[in-house]
């Protein structure tokens, strides 16, 4: 057997809640435009497919100018809003991240966030969660030239952290988190609690790991004594 030698995360809906900011901004665009308020949990299942998808959603616009208008607009609001330190709607870590990220750093691991969500802001709210600092590997779009479900951003972060790709996990709440894990050669988790529409079975992914809170993937590394699994 061998040892477990990262453990990285995607951001928005594995490591962190991000999705009240989403909400407030989606619907201040959608006033703006005389548009009636979307569902707040529709604009939470689709967190994770970006700004231009819940723009395309909310507005119902195909590919186009008035479309990457639309989210040039929101992603303005966007940064200004979440540049609030003390906003209500702050971003916070996902019950059970925090005992997991203190549990790899009890054991001297390497852990990381992979993330497709510009750098700007991903690290504003690593940052105002207190936990920025800890990361030994951090990878957004502009560091990469091919964003996931290319595996290029997690091989960068497992080069940065040290670690080889055939022994760390990542972990995902989108298929494309999961096809890039796999393409890297790295275990792959599957975040059931995180933004995945309704017509999406996560199971369909495929992934070696299947948990419904971060809490399971820290009992799941425990059961396997923290070494690759057969």
């Amino acid at each position: 057997m061998s040892a477990i030698e990262g453990i990285f995360f995607d951001l928005d809906g594995t490591f962190l809640d991000t999705a009240d900011d989403f909400i407030i901004i989606v619907n201040r665009l959608l006033d703006e435009h005389n548009y009636p308020p979307m569902d707040e949990q529709l604009i939470r299942q689709h967190v994770s497919a970006g700004s231009r998808a819940l723009m395309k959603l909310a507005f119902k616009l195909p590919h186009g100018d008035e479309l990457e208008a639309k989210r040039e607009h929101f992603l303005r609001y966007y940064d200004q809003h979440i540049q609030n330190d003390s906003r209500p709607t702050s971003a916070s870590p996902y019950p059970g991240i925090v005992p997991l990220v203190n549990a790899i750093e009890d054991r001297n691991l390497a852990w990381g966030i992979v993330t497709n969500k510009p750098k700007a802001y991903a690290h504003s709210l690593m940052a105002q969660a207190g936990l920025r600092d800890r990361c030994h590997a951090f990878v957004c779009p502009e560091d990469v030239s091919t964003p996931k479900p290319d595996p290029e951003s997690l091989l960068l972060a497992c080069q940065q952290a040290g670690c080889s790709p055939e022994r760390s996990v990542y972990i995902g709440d989108h298929d494309r988190d999961i096809i890039a894990g796999k393409k890297a050669g790295m275990i792959t988790t599957a975040a059931h609690y995180g933004y995945i529409l309704p017509d999406e079975n996560p199971f369909d992914w495929q992934a070696d790991v299947n948990i419904a809170n971060a809490g399971e993937l820290e009992l799941w590394l425990d059961r396997i004594n923290w070494e690759v699994p057969a």
